[in-house]
């Protein structure tokens, strides 16, 4: 098994918070960590449906970075947008 494979066997397998919130203390850098934040709100906020203007002017980023994220949830199969389906829509 691959190291990628085993962290998300690792991930997928915990189920309690605060050791998930410590194995990402842990794995990642304080910066990595806002970025992978930053990512997911910047995520929510194209599901939702603000502009990437609005977007980027809010989070003071490229609108490359948003387009990259507008165009995953275009994907058929995007976990992303699966996910945020499940927590935003009826």
């Amino acid at each position: 098994m691959d190291n990628l494979s085993e962290l998300i066997e690792i991930f997928s397998a915990e189920t309690d918070r605060n050791t998930m919130r410590k194995l990402f203390e842990e794995l990642l850098t304080p910066a990595e960590r806002e970025d992978v934040a930053k990512r997911w709100y910047l995520m929510k906020e194209l599901y939702k449906g603000t502009t990437q203007r609005k977007i980027a002017q809010d989070m003071e980023i490229s609108l490359c970075k948003i387009t990259r994220g507008s165009r995953i949830l275009k994907k058929d199969d995007s976990a992303f947008r699966k996910i945020l389906s499940s927590m935003y829509d009826d």
